[in-house]
């Protein structure tokens, strides 16, 4: 795999998913919610969907350090590429961002992530923690659909964009269902807005992680009733085998002359 077109890949493919989804977040504030906040989600959802069939033959299209991440640490993507990669999928989310900012101008923070307040407090730990469940089923859902399951090939994109349209749809709310290091860094630099921003980088890369470590013990699981069910035949063949080189053996003397 050509490295400069897998870079390139995830660039273009992070900006156009930073670039519809925080964009239809924008558009919504602007037109005092025309888009609504489903209409958000699926439009997130969507744009991934679409991404996957689009540059995953390219570069996996990962679009996501997360992702990116966890990929690495399950033994399915070379260490040496990891920086590579989110260098490019940050570059396309803050050019997609500032495009936005450029042609728009700043409304909702440009889409920026932010935990919600409820009665004056904001909910920094919850949503850290949401963030790191919310990546913890994505991260586990790809690795389980795109990783040796080449049954799944066709709908592997359906699946990856209708979860995080459905965590998006729930989640979006209270912690903006990022999920995404880079989809949240975007409108962070264009909008100037940080506030807790670093929740949206140990919570979905500690997501990731944690679905890497459930995956193989999955997977683990799977194989050991598949050994076992091999190991009776081979060991039934083998008898077989035995008894009748046996059974040869004892006809050769009838063959010898007396």
């Amino acid at each position: 795999m050509d490295l400069k077109k897998s870079l390139l890949a995830e660039f273009l493919g992070t900006f156009i998913l930073v670039f519809a989804g925080t964009g239809a977040m924008v558009v919504d504030s602007m037109t005092d919610g025309a888009i609504t906040h489903l209409g958000i989600a699926l439009i997130f959802g969507l744009v991934v969907m679409v991404m996957v069939y689009t540059l995953g033959h390219i570069s996996g299209a990962h679009i996501n350090p997360a992702v990116t991440v966890g990929f690495a640490v399950a033994g399915e993507f070379p260490a040496k590429r990891i920086a590579p990669y989110i260098v490019a999928q940050c570059l396309g989310a803050i050019a997609a961002s500032f495009v936005l900012l450029g042609l728009l101008g700043n409304h909702a923070s440009m889409g920026a992530t932010l935990p919600i307040e409820v009665e004056g407090q904001r909910l920094t730990f919850q949503c850290l923690v949401l963030e790191g469940v919310l990546t913890f089923i994505l991260m586990f859902v790809i690795l389980n659909v795109a990783v040796n399951a080449p049954d799944k090939r066709t709908v592997v994109g359906i699946i990856i964009g209708s979860i995080i349209a459905v965590e998006s749809g729930f989640a979006g709310p209270i912690c903006g269902a990022s999920m995404n290091p880079a989809r949240s860094l975007g409108p962070v630099l264009a909008s100037g807005n940080f506030t807790d921003f670093w929740i949206y980088i140990v919570g979905p890369i500690c997501g990731s992680i944690g679905a890497v470590a459930a995956w193989r013990y999955i997977r683990l699981a799977k194989r050991k009733p598949g050994r076992n069910q091999q190991r009776g035949p081979r060991n039934r063949t083998q008898q077989k085998g035995q008894s009748q080189g046996r059974q040869q053996w004892k006809k050769k003397p009838k063959n010898q002359p007396s």
